[in-house]
């Protein structure tokens, strides 16, 4: 089969590279309308009973993600111009596409009881343009009045003001989110030209909107740089710039065609999706080593291109199948993952993974066929004496020294499993920003002075029509939300309960001492005025439902991480909500972004470690079926799973956190290690048929040749992944470190453990007549007559340098 696939890769290698370029232009045509997602839901899957609740919550209450917070602290914002420079901020703020509502210091109300009416009006305490600092702090003295808007925009303490900003949904989840969050940030720095004040910003959708823009391009800085360091790798080791170039126009074609396929699919580029590119990359650049090294030692021994290259196909193309085949299985298990970004993530992935062995395989020799035969200058890196070196000492090492090396595994395996169970899973809302960024500093500034801007909802039902205005539920309610309001994480609380005791200080003629519920007596009076309400801005439709009976309450949180938050929900809240409630027809449940999202990312991580598990089952049943050797499928297998092990171990001992950013590093350095494996099995069992099947030679042998690829590969890798240490944010740090040293340890483990394993263990001397499926596919392009099935002569091309033939 692949004596015939040689010959029609070099028989149509011309209208292969059209029919290429047509696919790459097709891909390239779709993919440039691919969108960036900007909706971060999606990780809790659509019938998980606790996502179907915040649906029904946010169909009824509307979102509660959806809040930009805008805050200061500076005694001069109580001058009167600067108190009108925040004044004209907020009415700008206000005018910005995608915004609905301003509520600030500024834009605070008072109600006012309208005794003719028998109703409450709402009237600005800051009705226009401040003129004099008397008449401020005059207006400041009714303003301070306002209990309902202490705590939530105010610090009563020292005096912070926060401006929060209400972003409408249909901009949330598009990219229109980053001009209303960029137009916000600009009117700011207008206001800080104007004032000298500091304003810090927090709140999801501006966070997210920062996040996505730095990752995103940070991403594309730091992949950039990869493929530069990369290629200049290459060009060194091969001396050769089409040795580098192509490899890197392979990845450049196949970028392209994931960009199609998210968009042929109707995906969008999530930030999980944004890492498939440093996947093409570690599949692409070993592809084109092993072929390139091959060809040059094909080269080397015969002086003959076209045949070179035909050897290239048949020898390294079966074992390049097998190392993509199973990345592929890697990725595209996660199809049976419940979360819809994680099967997205797998089904281009996996896709463009086998696209990258069609392109490498039929672009890399069909280049190379029209090309120059190789110099001795390109073929120098075959007698590269310190990688000879460094193999032969490996060699030695594993013929003479295999107790060591395994005493060294057993030690390393000990010092693994001790900082594995060291490891910790954690996730916070606002993830892998730097300690000294101004978004962090900015995020701490709210937690500080208002105890955070992430979103905590609970949702109570009083179990009956009309239950919300009864008194003795008004007040239960009231003491459980004091107990929200002593927690330290929280904020005050926001619900009908802040309105209500409103309504009664309103009634009293805004006497700030009446700001409490009111007993039976005075809801006789109060109740008319509630009734003759209109609620114009939709804002009373908010917290409580048409017939009464269900309410929300609203809080922020601080983002205290996973860990913390649980124990927040479950071992403080809720027993508190059991005690206080019991005997009750009141429930409450506990909802929001907030703890969707920490549910989300467990899920995520859960889901990924499991579609780790399957795709390594999956992988050893492929293994078990080329090599169908229970002991050989084991043998291959060790050396995969060690790596994994210490570089988990490593998350231990530094306290790296366990989450979707650093799950996904095992399963690219697990198909890398994989790919090692199979590189070196393949050869392996050739050199067992040429070596007459005495193990010894056959494992020297293909130590000394397929070493020096592997070798290759991992220092190429190292140095592209190394580069994203280098950026600010934490999840891509632990990318280039983690991966890069799993890489590494990956090639230490695979070019001597795996051979020395093969040397304990692998049969001295074996029936030549039974063969594993691996040796009946390759057995027969090994041989060297099957050089006779294809007439070179009829495909062999004008070559420019007639001398080197």
């Amino acid at each position: 089969m692949w004596t015939s696939l040689a010959h029609f890769i070099i028989s149509y290698r011309l209208p292969l590279f059209i029919l290429i370029a047509l696919i790459t232009v097709f891909m390239g045509y779709h993919g440039r309308t691919v969108e960036m997602s900007y909706d971060f839901r999606g990780t809790v899957p659509a019938n998980d009973p606790e996502q179907i609740f915040f649906d029904q919550f946010k169909q009824q209450f509307g979102e509660d993600g959806g809040i930009v917070a805008v805050g200061l602290k500076d005694s001069s914002i109580y001058q009167y111009k600067n108190f009108e420079k925040l004044r004209e901020f907020c009415v700008s703020v206000r005018q910005i596409p995608g915004v609905n509502e301003v509520i600030s210091l500024p834009q605070i109300k008072m109600i006012e009881k309208d005794t003719a009416q028998k109703k409450f009006n709402l009237v600005d305490i800051f009705p226009g343009k401040i003129k004099s600092q008397e008449e401020l702090d005059s207006l400041l003295i009714e303003a301070k009045k306002q209990k309902f808007y202490l705590g939530q925009i105010v610090n009563q303490e020292n005096g912070a003001i926060a401006i929060l900003i209400s972003i409408n949904k249909e901009y949330l989840n598009s990219v229109r989110r980053m001009d209303v969050t960029n137009e916000i940030i600009e009117r700011g720095g207008h206001f800080k030209e104007s004032t000298g004040i500091d304003l810090h910003y927090a709140g999801l959708p501006f966070v997210r909107s920062v996040i996505a823009q730095r990752v995103s391009a940070e991403l594309k800085i730091f992949l950039a740089l990869s493929v530069v360091v990369t290629g200049i790798i290459l060009l060194i080791f091969f001396r050769s710039f089409r040795a580098m170039i192509f490899p890197l126009l392979v990845i450049g074609i196949v970028v392209v065609w994931v960009l199609g396929t998210i968009a042929l699919f109707g995906f969008k580029i999530t930030l999980l999706s944004g890492m498939i590119p440093p996947i093409i990359v570690v599949i692409g650049i070993p592809n084109a080593i092993y072929l390139m090294n091959k060809y040059h030692a094909e080269f080397a021994a015969h002086g003959n291109k076209m045949l070179a290259i035909s050897r290239v196909i048949r020898k390294v193309g079966v074992a390049t199948f097998l190392t993509n085949l199973t990345t592929a299985i890697g990725f595209l298990v996660l199809l049976t993952a419940d979360i819809t970004i994680l099967r997205e993530f797998g089904i281009v992935a996996g896709i463009n993974v086998m696209a990258t062995f069609v392109v490498s395989l039929i672009l890399i020799p069909g280049v190379f066929s029209w090309m120059p035969p190789p110099s001795a200058k390109h073929l120098r890196h075959l007698d590269f004496k310190l990688i000879d070196n460094l193999l032969t000492g490996i060699d030695l090492s594993v013929h003479r020294h295999r107790a060591m090396i395994y005493s060294i595994t057993i030690v390393l395996i000990g010092f693994a499993v001790i900082g594995m169970w060291r490891i910790h899973t954690v996730s916070f809302m606002v993830d892998d920003l730097p300690e000294n960024s101004t978004e962090k500093q900015d995020l701490k500034f709210f937690e500080e002075h208002f105890s955070g801007v992430m979103p905590l909802e609970m949702v109570v039902d009083t179990g009956k029509r009309r239950g919300v205005i009864e008194v003795k539920n008004l007040q239960k309610i009231d003491e459980f939300e004091q107990f929200l309001d002593s927690l330290q994480p929280t904020s005050k609380p926001v619900s009908i309960v802040s309105f209500v005791k409103a309504a009664k200080q309103a009634f009293y003629n805004n006497n700030p001492a009446r700001y409490s519920l009111p007993d039976n007596r005075e809801r006789n009076f109060i109740l008319p005025y509630l009734k003759g309400q209109s609620d114009a801005s939709g804002l009373f439709n908010s917290f409580v439902d048409s017939t009464l009976q269900t309410m929300r309450i609203s809080l922020q949180v601080a983002d205290i991480g996973s860990d913390k938050m649980d124990s927040l929900i479950s071992q403080v809240i809720q027993p508190k909500i059991d005690s206080l409630f019991t005997g009750t027809d009141i429930s409450v449940k506990i909802t929001g972004t907030t703890p969707l999202f920490i549910k989300g990312n467990s899920f995520l991580i859960n889901n990924l470690k499991g579609s780790l598990m399957l795709a390594f089952g999956l992988i050893a049943l492929t293994m078990g079926f080329l090599f169908a050797n229970v002991r050989m499928i084991i043998i291959a297998l060790i050396p995969n799973i060690i790596p994994m092990m210490i570089t988990a171990s490593l998350m231990g001992y530094f306290g790296v956190p366990l989450k979707p950013s650093t799950v996904l590093i095992f399963s690219i350095a697990f198909g890398i290690s994989v790919d090692y494996s199979i590189h070196f099995l393949a050869k392996y069992r050739q050199e067992l048929h040429t070596k007459r099947f005495f193990v010894p030679v056959a494992v020297s042998a293909t130590i000394l040749e397929v070493g020096k690829s592997m070798v290759y590969t991992s220092i190429v890798l190292l140095a592209g992944f190394i580069i994203f240490a280098f950026s600010s944010f934490g999840g891509t740090i632990a990318l280039g470190i983690l991966t890069s040293i799993t890489l590494g340890i990956s090639m230490c483990t695979n070019l001597i453990l795996l051979p020395a394993l093969i040397m304990t263990f692998d049969r001295k001397h074996r029936q030549s007549e039974k063969h594993a499926l691996i040796e009946e596919v390759e057995a027969g392009f090994y041989s060297e007559s099957e050089d006779e099935e294809i007439d070179l002569s009829k495909i062999k091309i004008h070559n420019r340098h007639p001398a080197a033939e």
